[in-house]
């Protein structure tokens, strides 16, 4: 027997309708090739699908069960039709974030909950726990958006700019280098260091400032969350380097002091990187805008705050 998903969805409609004429209308089919098609149908599985003789036209027991099969595949396939038309025209498709900043959570949330609002087709994801490989599983497919500070040479990968940031030393409003007014990596060197978990690589205190000056802190801290780093370095219990947006809101606390890096101070540039085939999709200049726009819209609420 050679089943056609026209053969189930003929069947279906001759079901819903009650009748060849107006299940042919349906399907925008004539009555009579309706009917040829139900008849082929019939001789190849060798049993009547119809009643013929009852009105509204109703199904044997061998055509109900092949009416369940139709009403179980017929709403996956056009669920999968409806899919990829949605994807043809732009408005579906897959947005899987991993980040190698940690901190990026506090502006990327806002970011996302406003995109998923504006394409709730797109299957939306932060996969944290691809933030140590983030831009290998990019190449492999595995993510579609990696939010780094480290721009790299990457066949099909582009790097699109989002915005600057000025990396920004945080110690308790009683420290020492609060008169001084900035910190160099010299200073670092009989500190606790409080960084977030991640490979020191990706960290700006490491990469910009301590490493190319060749210096070591005393101690590395590792907090997973800024509000339980600021509390120890209230405490006197080490410093951190974080963005300023991290910290803008940390100004009018007494209880810290925050402080450039360098007397001219240090800038940064925070990136999104996409592979190159997927920069025609409208939905990734959507979130690319949104990621531009929301740092200056929290900076501004802060200011006025």
């Amino acid at each position: 027997m050679h089943l056609e998903l026209r053969h189930l969805r003929s069947l279906r409609a001759i079901h819903e309708q009650g009748g060849l004429a107006r299940a042919a209308e349906v399907l925008n089919l004539t009555q009579s090739a309706l009917s040829h098609q139900i008849k082929a149908l019939e001789e190849q599985a060798g049993v009547e699908l119809f009643l013929r003789k009852t009105k509204p036209l109703r199904l044997s027991a061998a055509g109900m069960r092949l009416l369940r099969t139709a009403e179980q595949v017929l709403p996956l396939i056009e669920s999968a039709e409806a899919e990829f038309r949605a994807v043809e025209l732009g408005r579906a498709g897959r947005l899987h974030v991993a980040m190698e900043c940690h901190h990026c959570f506090d502006w990327l949330l806002p970011v996302l909950d406003q995109f998923r609002r504006a394409w709730p087709e797109v299957d939306l994801d932060i996969r944290s726990s691809l933030a140590l490989k983030a831009l290998p599983a990019l190449e492999r497919g595995q993510v579609d958006m990696v939010i780094s500070s480290d721009p790299e040479e990457i066949a099909g990968v582009t790097f699109q700019p989002l915005f600057d940031y000025a990396p920004t030393m945080v110690v308790a409003a009683s420290h020492p280098l609060v008169a001084k007014g900035y910190a160099e990596p010299a200073d670092l060197a009989g500190e606790t260091l409080i960084t977030y978990p991640m490979d020191r690589a990706r960290l700006d205190v490491f990469s910009q400032f301590l490493d190319p000056a060749g210096v070591e802190p005393a101690h590395v801290r590792q907090v997973e969350q800024t509000a339980i780093a600021l509390m120890l370095i209230a405490s006197g219990r080490g410093v951190a380097v974080m963005p300023d947006w991290v910290l803008r809101a940390q100004a009018g606390n007494p209880e810290l002091a925050l402080l450039p890096l360098g007397p001219q101070g240090m800038l940064r540039r925070l990136y999104a990187a996409i592979r190159s085939e997927d920069m025609q999709q409208p939905f990734i200049a959507h979130v690319l805008r949104l990621a531009r726009t929301e740092p200056v819209r929290m900076m501004r609420a802060l200011a006025q705050g």
